[in-house]
């Protein structure tokens, strides 16, 4: 697995370093086939005084599954990776349970390697599954436009995000607003 450290405003001293590799590199014991961890991280001036670490780890596995977990209550990093890494843990858990307790063959070739793997630390055995239930379906028309319109349309309906058809790419899209109060374009990838 290879593990990828970015920072923003952070100093990655030795210490955190090593703190950071050792623990995201045991995270392949608990969900097998990860190819590859990204820690983010980030220290934000806050207008009260003094600064906020934000840590957010994101694994993808061989299947192209993708975990993240974030964490910004934190002044300290260290403390703020270890919060993620356990968010992270819950996370692999969930995805675990979901996999091996479905029926059908959907997951029929994956089931051995998670069972196969390591509990995830707190792991207590069997855990109630919530059902995944999905409660509407809707379909919506996709009119070309650019980027700024789509995101006026969002602003309009009063929605976090919109569904569009980019006439830059010729490519459905969508618009978001982002945490932070920008906005984000998400552009389909085929692989």
């Amino acid at each position: 697995m290879e593990v990828q450290i970015h920072a923003r405003n952070v100093d990655i001293n030795p210490r955190l370093r090593e703190h950071i590799e050792k623990k995201v590199s045991k995270l392949d014991r608990y969900m097998p086939n990860i190819t590859e961890a990204r820690v983010d991280l980030t220290s934000q001036h806050q207008k009260q005084g003094g600064n906020r670490a934000i840590a957010q780890i994101t694994v993808r596995d061989g299947r192209g599954t993708i975990l993240r977990a974030e964490d910004k209550s934190q002044s300290d990093m260290t403390a703020a990776v270890d919060i993620v890494l356990d968010k992270l843990y819950r996370r692999i858990r969930s995805y675990k349970g979901k996999r091996l307790q479905r029926p059908g063959d959907r997951y029929e070739e994956i089931r051995p390697v998670l069972a196969a793997a390591e509990p995830v630390p707190g792991e207590t055995g069997e855990e109630p599954e919530k059902k995944l239930e999905i409660v509407r379906r809707k379909q919506i028309r996709v009119t070309p436009m650019h980027e700024e319109d789509a995101i006026e349309q969002m602003e309009l309906l009063g929605h976090d995000f919109f569904v569009f058809l980019s006439q830059e790419t010729g490519e459905v899209s969508i618009a978001y607003l982002r945490e932070d109060g920008n906005y984000g374009i998400l552009e389909p990838q085929r692989d």
